[in-house]
């Protein structure tokens, strides 16, 4: 072929070397060659895979118009819960029922961690960003596993007691070019994409009269990141805000209980919810409960946002709010504008909440038919054991079904209130089931709109409460329940055994027919959040350790892997270069794994990502160590009484009850050394342990408290300890 001039330029290739082509073929041919070459320049200027411009590219592209395009192929995973509705449905059937049993490790990450882990991994392009305990981001390159970058807020980790629930963080929110996480420590921060480097940070706790935290993740919309915080065990008022996403500015704040009614209220949502408090309890004084410390859901065509508030503070009713009174809006789903924070309205799952039934479990938007109609719906799981249908667009009630047993109510009326059993409220001690742990607590659930069918973790974690007698704010009293870190419940805990059986299950449940499906047994509570698949699959991680797939429409299990530890978080699952991977961020911890756990592996937190003909090795796994059970140490009996009472006060939330718990990510005191118990005061005043979160109890007991502490440990372990087998006679031959 002999070329023109134009050598380099499209029309050198079409000249009269093609005499016979018409015209009209040869400027075609030109045109798609030249668009060729084009594209093939473009593609050799693109930034390599995982390098800070690729990143900044993909990044910088997530905002509302992409994540809701997102949703019409789940190739990313750009938000906690994949979608807006929150689904955690992925379209992705790559990996589906036939090959599942394929699945193999990819490649591990290692998160440094030691506490819970309870964050969902969210991915764009293969760019990997995830919270391990005490709110540190790890940015990961997916395709590699290997590390980008990481963040440490500074946590002063002494404060980790001003947190009721381990101190865990749920993820972060992705929003053009920024990574949000809300700190431990009640900051909301900004941070670059590409780098890590903080962009800006706000403060987020309105008075510092009260402990406030945040553990939960920061959803972001229209150019504005809302979050709230957890305290209500603390006594604390709880409020969502929202801040602008460039500037960290406030844009709108709302208040989830009224303040004080002596000063003026902050919109007529309070005033209203004001006339539902007694005020002869000074609820304000408490600061009323009602954190809104998880799920915040988002429905960009109706422009509302939901928000799930906390229980009440304290959690006895009978002391917050004497004469009753449903106590607006605690236990209740809250519909705002989202531009402006504006009530919109609302649907109180548990009227005068009692048990710290909170309904800040994480919601689902759908639309779902019902009785021959399509309807705009909530589904969401509370604590309180029932599943809710709910008209998103007006907050109307359609249905509540119990999912577990329940014993403080029979059921809902036509008007959507509980049916109450009066001796849940009474003056007793009182089995709560479920208990305050929830018959499902933050665990996300999922939803396939292909099976119908909702993945919910299930469960019931025996509490038996006792009302105080006399109540008083922030009284550290013998027996009170870690009245020492500050908490304010109202009531003793297990004062009296529970006698409620304890369990763990994954239930698949129809919202529309309100009844179960299927289910998973499991040998323990506090099991993972589900994800679920087009390819018919869910995926849930186990308190035993594993990570398990299952037949969506079946419940089949068809494949699982050790995860050397337990796990409490969700998966996600995401498109690479034409491939579909999974991973799950992998961590025990919570308020429940503090002090128990179902597994003798204590491996650090760990990412893990899977794939079809995976063959990467497994890491080492790490087993839990143990002295065996506490034995020498001399004491008086006599203490043991006094010693129980301010084990209660001060021990009992992270360490559990010696010998009979195993301990979970802390330490159970009826397995350790000998010495330790001995020298007691020495980690209990400015102790070691303080940069792990321990915290000083300086000024908060004596040393003779801790040496009737170090009385009730052993004679504890020495009451449940085996007694020698008695020698048996053996007849004379």
């Amino acid at each position: 072929m002999t070329r023109s001039p134009c050598v380099d330029s499209v029309c050198g290739f079409f000249p009269e070397s093609f005499p016979n082509l018409h015209r009209p073929l040869r400027l075609a041919l030109a045109i798609g060659f030249g668009l060729a070459i084009s594209s093939t320049a473009a593609l050799a200027q693109s930034p390599a895979k995982g390098s800070p411009d690729h990143i900044k590219a993909v990044t910088a592209a997530v905002d509302g118009a992409s994540i809701k395009a997102n949703t019409a192929t789940s190739n990313d995973w750009p938000t906690i819960g994949l979608d807006y509705a929150e689904t955690r449905f992925s379209k992705l059937n790559q990996i589906n029922t036939d090959n599942v049993k394929k699945l193999g490790l990819v490649w591990s990450y290692p998160l440094e961690s030691s506490r819970g882990v309870e964050a969902t991994p969210v991915v764009v392009d293969g760019i990997m960003y995830q919270t391990a305990s005490w709110s540190v981001v790890h940015a990961i390159d997916a395709r590699t596993g290997k590390r980008l970058w990481t963040f440490d807020p500074g946590i002063d980790k002494e404060k980790g007691y001003k947190g009721c629930c381990d101190v865990v963080n749920r993820g972060v929110a992705l929003w053009k070019g920024k990574v949000f996480v809300g700190a431990y420590d009640g900051r909301l921060i900004a941070l670059d994409a590409v780098t890590g480097k903080k962009v800006w940070e706000k403060d987020t706790i309105a008075s510092k009269e009260h402990s406030y935290t945040i553990t939960g993740a920061p959803r972001v919309f229209n150019g504005k990141v809302v979050i709230g915080n957890g305290g209500a065990e603390y006594g604390a008022r709880g409020y969502v805000t929202a801040y602008d996403a460039e500037t960290g500015n406030q844009a709108w704040r709302w208040f989830t209980v009224p303040g004080d009614p002596s000063k003026p209220f902050e919109d007529e949502s309070m005033a209203a919810a004001a006339k539902t408090w007694d005020p002869a309890g000074k609820y304000w004084v408490n600061g009323g409960g009602g954190t809104a410390w998880d799920t915040i859901t988002f429905d960009p065509d109706l422009n509302l946002v939901y928000i799930g508030t906390g229980n009440g503070s304290p959690w006895n009713r009978d002391l917050r709010s004497p004469a009753g009174g449903d106590n607006l809006y605690l236990g209740s789903l809250v519909a705002l504008n989202a531009d402006t924070g504006k009530y919109a309205w609302h649907y109180q799952e548990t009227p005068g909440d009692h048990w710290d039934y909170t309904s800040t479990q994480p919601m689902i938007l759908a639309d779902i038919n019902i009785d021959g109609a399509p309807r705009k719906v909530i589904l969401h799981a509370p604590k309180n054991g029932f599943f809710f249908v709910v008209d998103r667009t007006n907050g109307k009630f359609i249905s509540a079904k119990n999912f577990v047993d329940v014993n403080w109510a029979t059921g809902y009326d036509a008007n959507g209130r509980p049916i109450e059993v009066p001796a849940a409220r009474g003056k007793d001690p009182y089995d709560s089931i479920p208990g305050p742990y929830g018959a499902h607590n933050w665990h996300p659930m999922s939803f396939n709109p292909q099976t119908g069918l909702v993945y919910l973790p299930a469960q019931n974690i025996p509490v038996n409460l006792t009302p105080e007698k006399a109540f008083k704010h922030n009284a550290q009293e013998p027996g009170k329940f870690a009245s020492a870190a500050g908490w304010n419940v109202g009531f003793m805990l297990n004062a009296t055994p529970p006698k409620a059986p304890a369990f763990g299950r994954l239930l698949a449940w129809d919202p529309v027919k309100q009844k179960e499906v299927w289910r998973a047994e499991y040998v323990a509570p506090w099991n993972g959040g589900t994800l679920t698949t087009a390819g018919n699959l869910v995926f849930q991680g186990t308190a035993d350790g594993r990570f398990i797939a299952y037949n969506a429409t079946s419940g089949e299990k068809l494949w699982e892997s050790p995860t050397g530890t337990g796990v409490v978080a969700a998966a996600s699952t995401y498109m690479i270069d034409g491939k579909q991977y999974v991973s799950i961020a992998v961590g025990w911890g919570g308020v429940f794994g503090i002090a128990a756990r179902a597994t003798e592996l204590q491996s650090p937190g760990t990412v893990y990502t899977f794939a079809v003909d995976g063959k990467a090795p497994l890491p080492a796994f790490v087993k839990y160590q143990t002295e065996g059970l506490l034995a020498g140490v001399k004491y008086d009996p006599k203490d043991v009484p006094e010693g129980t009472a301010l084990y209660v006060t001060a021990c009992a939330q992270c360490h559990g009850v010696p010998g009979i718990d195993k301990g979970g990510n802390v330490r159970n005191l009826g397995y350790v050394t000998k010495e330790t118990i001995e020298n007691l005061k020495d980690f209990v005043f400015k102790g070691p342990f303080r940069d792990r979160g321990m915290p000083d109890f300086t000024g908060k007991l004596t040393e003779a408290d801790v040496t009737k502490i170090a009385a009730f440990i052993q004679g504890t372990a020495d009451a449940i300890r085996p007694k020698p087998a008695e020698a048996t006679a053996q007849p004379k031959k």
